[in-house]
């Protein structure tokens, strides 16, 4: 089989990792070094140098980005110490209004900044919460519903 058909297949099955992968970008790299070896292929390179290039170009890629996509690509989780709040109840200890940016509740003592998870409504001071959810440094909290006897 002719090499330059194999970069070529080469290409086009990293190209489709890195897609399917959906922004990882570590095939991408190894989808250029590919492509440079399909380039010295169609011009007559040896294989050897088409091997070279391509682990070299590949590796050299991986590593020299790594440390710039790691910087700018990490995607905010919250902690572990923030899942823990999940489903916890607690009370309003500052007027939830998620239109003026603004709450907080008490959960196991320890004052959260919180926003209202179902609506706009605002959650008065002294009102019972549960968390729902975390984004960010804020739980997301809805009131639980007084029953009335």
């Amino acid at each position: 089989m002719n090499m330059t058909l194999i970069w070529l297949i080469l290409f086009v099955v990293f190209l489709a990792a890195e897609v399917i992968s959906t922004g990882t970008l570590i095939f991408i790299w190894f989808c250029i070094g590919a492509l440079v070896a399909l380039i010295t292929s169609y011009l007559g390179g040896s294989q050897m140098l088409q091997g070279i290039l391509f682990f070299s170009v590949s590796i050299v890629l991986l590593i020299g980005t790594k440390p710039f996509i790691k910087r700018y690509s990490k995607q905010k989780r919250p902690s572990k110490k923030a899942n823990r709040i999940l489903l916890k109840r607690g009370t309003v200890v500052k007027e939830i209004n998620n239109l003026k940016a603004q709450g907080a509740v008490s959960l196991d003592g320890k004052i959260w900044s919180a926003r209202n998870s179902e609506n706009e409504m605002v959650i008065p001071v002294g009102s019972e919460i549960i968390v729902t959810g975390v984004e960010g440094r804020n739980a997301m909290v809805k009131e639980i519903e007084k029953i009335e006897t």
